[in-house]
């Protein structure tokens, strides 16, 4: 396959519309081979800038196709193959240009270790960007920055700002709203945990602001995967082992802090919407 042929399958990619994206492997495959072809699936020093580029843009397309159709393996690969193109010196893409969608790829890629609760996996990622690109230009990026927000807001319990950072004019593309429903059932399992140790009981009513739940039948469901009790109005959390509870003091009292600071926010949105 010839550099034109590769290039009209990247044509054929960028015009696919939603109802076609199934198409999209086949045809990513069928780019993946041209560029084998042309030894430039893999960068080394004979490859040549147009190339690289070209390489770069079909991978991409890859990666960004795959989040569309939510499969996050075939991102992963995606991701994995553009890293020896990533971390090429500047000077080799002096003449065509650097990837276009480094940012984007990068920061689903982040976002998708977030979703997962690979921490560590993240900010092994983050500090390799830091030392390669520097912290101003990590600073700048907004898809980058995307992922950080809610990576801090998360570990500062501040769920109401990862939610608010789920939805409208905050996403920074389309293929990073894929994540919303991942990130709300992150959001909707930390503050489980939390209201199991910090409260013996919550009413359906608050748990439903609470869990960003659309309903109260929908807030008995996600009690009956948690092993609650719903009885009368409330949520009745598994009752902790005495010598539990003392240990857990201050947890729960700072807990419960997060958890009422999370109801009024729910409360205001619920007021607004």
């Amino acid at each position: 396959m010839a550099e034109h042929e590769v290039k009209q399958v990247i044509s054929q990619l960028h015009s696919l519309k939603v109802s076609n994206l199934q198409t999209a492997p086949k045809l990513l495959s069928k780019a993946k081979l041209g560029l084998l072809h042309l030894n430039a699936l893999v960068p080394d020093d004979k490859t040549s800038p147009a190339h690289l580029l070209l390489a770069t843009t079909v991978l991409e397309q890859g990666a960004l196709l795959s989040i569309r159709l939510k499969d996050t393996d075939a991102f992963t690969r995606y991701y994995q193959q553009l890293q020896p193109f990533y971390s090429l010196p500047a000077n080799r893409w002096s003449r065509t240009g650097k990837p276009a969608n480094q940012g984007k790829v990068t920061g689903l890629y982040l976002l998708l270790l977030l979703s997962v609760g690979d921490y560590a996996g993240f900010h092994t990622v983050l500090e390799g960007l830091e030392t390669t690109g520097g912290k101003e230009q990590l600073e700048n990026d907004q898809f980058i920055q995307y992922p950080v927000r809610l990576e801090q807001a998360l570990m500062e319990g501040s769920y109401d700002k990862v939610w608010g950072e789920t939805k409208g004019e905050r996403v920074p593309s389309e293929e990073f709203g894929v994540f919303s429903e991942v990130l709300i059932n992150t959001i909707r399992s930390e503050i489980a945990s939390c209201s199991e140790r910090a409260y013996p009981s919550l009413l359906i009513a608050n748990a439903k602001n609470l869990l960003f739940l659309d309903s109260e039948g929908a807030v008995v469901q996600f009690a009956q995967s948690r092993g609650w009790l719903a009885k009368d109005g409330r949520i009745y959390f598994p009752q902790q082992e005495e010598e539990n509870m003392a240990a857990e003091k201050d947890v729960m009292s700072s807990t419960g802090i997060v958890i009422e600071n999370t109801l009024g926010y729910a409360r205001k949105l619920e007021t607004i919407v």
